[in-house]
């Protein structure tokens, strides 16, 4: 139903993006997924650079990325590949610029549709170029084929995953402002050396596929074996209940409140399992949603009730470590079922800038992380 915001096929052109870091350290490693894709991807080159206050990027901190010591490299399908470590000094909160080369013909099939971060597709290798931004013509706001920047800290790091959907992919978040609530919550969490991971996906559910796989099939990928990761907070299951019934899911049946508990419940067991300490995190009111759309249908009062039944059950069953409310941080109090208008982006669904950070400043950080 939505644009990629990619071209079809990239062929001999170059993408570089801009991504901000969590912790500060003295190397960083690239990693590149090909996840979705059903044929090889084969990177021709690739930099990685600290960008300046324009949004170019310093040429004196232009370091060449290399894989198993080679500059070429291969992704196979449905594989990730994990970058060489390059000594280039980075601080806490900072952007740094990834850049490849891709010169064949490549269909990118494994992108985050929603980055909020403005990229740029440039013909060529301009893989060292410091001025990309003035020299393009052709921008997108996905992010095709990086997954992820590692950092090396002088000291083991503990990282908090966040898995979720658009409320916390950022879809209405500012572009290029870094105001999506993990962001928000990276900043107070960066003075303990503690990183986060945004594993949010738009459309994402937890118990179907659609943008994406259901959360259990990537819990493992996207939080499990994420280096460093001790806890990870839950914010899903909106789309499980409001999808059925709408023009992305016409016939499909919506889950009960025991499938939601339960797909909840086996997340919770494999977390634990490896070690991973679970927040839950209430879902917010969304009376009105998506108006003047398609997909203006997407609230009814019959979703609402199970929205707050599946509420009542996160904040009082016991099963998560701990919990965030942030249905009751956001809600309108004369009006509980829509969110608060200073914290709405306009579409009353997904929280505004100032909604996201309200969110982040709601989370308690000494209950987020286990105890040394």
């Amino acid at each position: 139903m939505f644009p990629t915001h990619l071209p079809a096929v990239l062929k001999d052109q170059t993408v570089r993006q801009i991504a901000r870091i969590s912790v500060g350290g003295q190397r960083v490693r690239i990693v590149l997924s090909n996840a979705y894709g059903i044929e090889p991807v084969t990177v021709g080159k690739a930099t990685v650079a600290r960008t300046t206050v324009d949004g170019s990027v310093a040429g004196d901190s232009m370091h060449a990325v290399l894989f198993n010591g080679q500059a070429r490299a291969v992704i196979l399908p449905g594989a990730s590949l994990l970058s060489d470590p390059v000594a280039m000094h980075v601080t806490p909160l900072s952007q740094v610029a990834v850049s490849f080369h891709l010169p064949d013909a490549t269909a990118v099939q494994s992108f985050h549709w929603d980055g909020r971060q403005t990229g740029w597709l440039v013909p060529g290798d301009q893989t060292e170029a410091t001025r990309l931004r003035m020299s393009s013509q052709e921008t997108t706001t996905a992010r095709p084929l990086l997954s992820g920047i590692q950092v090396e800290t002088d000291s083991p790091a503990r990282a908090v995953a966040v898995i979720g959907d658009s409320i916390t992919d950022g879809a209405t978040a500012s572009l290029d402002k870094d105001s999506r609530w993990p962001d928000f919550l990276a900043a107070r969490l960066a003075p303990r050396g503690v990183a986060v991971l945004n594993a949010g996906i738009s459309g994402a559910r937890l118990l179907s596929d659609g943008m994406g796989v259901n959360a259990l099939a990537r819990l493992d990928r996207d939080v499990l074996s994420q280096p460093g990761v001790q806890s990870v907070i839950v914010l899903l299951g909106i789309n499980d209940i409001a999808w059925p019934g709408t023009a992305f899911a016409r016939k499909a049946k919506r889950p009960s409140l025991d499938d939601l508990t339960a797909g909840y419940r086996q997340l919770i067991e494999q977390a634990h399992a490896r070690g991973v300490r679970v927040v839950g995190g209430t879902l917010p009111p969304f009376e009105g949603a998506l108006p003047n759309t398609p997909l203006d249908d997407y609230y009814n009062v019959d979703k609402d009730a199970l929205r707050q039944a599946l509420n009542a059950w996160i904040r009082s069953s016991g099963a998560f470590d701990a919990v965030i409310d942030f249905d009751a941080v956001l809600r309108d109090p004369s009006h509980p079922a829509r969110l608060a208008a200073p914290f709405d982006s306009g579409d009353r669904l997904h929280p505004g800038d100032e909604g996201n950070r309200a969110m982040a400043d709601a989370v308690d950080l000494d209950a987020l992380l286990p105890s040394r």
